[in-house]
């Protein structure tokens, strides 16, 4: 991927994820008044933290061959961090999924995270072959 390339998604990425973010945060502070949140930041950073593992999975697993397994690892690392961040949303949650207490995005987080390893681990198994 080209340095153009990044400084052109780099802007158009982060413009999408506010774009979803502001309504959700609007939600949140007209739905809980007098509690101390609803658990939707935390599945947030989770998701967050494992689609940036699959994003450097993909990136890792396309540059196997010349750039060795740091990438692939980082991948596995934000995958795994992604994965215990989204159990501490679930574990957090009270209700049932489609409450607004963020057990949903808990288990799509966790499902990400889990590619996330796998891609990296795929990566870091194809880098160390052609190493």
């Amino acid at each position: 991927m080209s340095v153009r390339r990044s400084l052109t998604a780099l802007p158009a990425a982060l413009l999408g994820v506010l774009a979803l973010v502001a309504p959700a945060a609007a939600q949140v502070s007209l739905a809980e008044e007098d509690s101390g949140g609803s658990g939707r930041a935390i599945s947030g950073a989770a998701l967050l933290l494992a689609l940036a593992g699959v994003a450097i999975g993909i990136w890792a697993l396309r540059s196997a061959n010349t750039q060795g397994p740091r990438r692939a690892l980082i991948a596995v690392a934000l995958g795994l961090a992604g994965a215990v961040v989204a159990a501490i949303a679930l574990a957090s949650s009270d209700a049932d999924a489609g409450t607004g207490n963020g057990q949903g995005g808990g288990v799509v987080a966790v499902v990400l995270a889990l590619i996330a390893m796998a891609i990296g681990g795929v990566a870091a198994a194809r880098s160390r072959h052609t190493v």
